[in-house]
């Protein structure tokens, strides 16, 4: 089993912004989208697969509605690079280093509000 994808939903606005972010700092592209009639988005592809779908959706999921998860993690490479595309479009994060399992983790959240981590193995800032 794996996970397929993640679906973060959000109004047009704020979804522009939520792409341009994962694409800057994931290295994330925009590709191939079904033609969903009742539904815009956007799906970004990790190499060859459509790892995040965007979802414009004008009501979402308030406080009404509680939700636990608490973030997203990504294995990835390039740790320097990631803080600094990070820190270059003002991006607060909290680095963390796990010498147990030699991994650096950055954590820190997307314009939408959603928790992330970026995890580095072998890798220091």
């Amino acid at each position: 089993m794996r996970i397929d994808h993640i679906n973060i939903a959000a109004p047009a606005e704020l979804l522009e912004q939520v792409k341009d972010f994962y694409c800057a700092v994931f290295d994330f592209t925009e590709g191939f989208r079904p033609d969903f009639s009742q539904s815009k988005g956007y799906w970004l592809y990790a190499e060859d697969r459509p790892l995040i779908h965007l979802s414009v959706k004008d009501v979402y999921y308030g406080d009404d509605i509680r939700s636990h998860i608490d973030h997203i993690a990504f294995r990835m490479t390039g740790l320097r690079s990631v803080a600094d595309r990070l820190e270059a479009i003002g991006i607060d994060f909290r680095a963390d280093y796990v010498p147990e399992i030699s991994m650096t983790q950055l954590f820190f959240r997307d314009p939408a509000g959603n928790g992330l981590e970026a995890n580095f193995v072998k890798e220091v800032l």
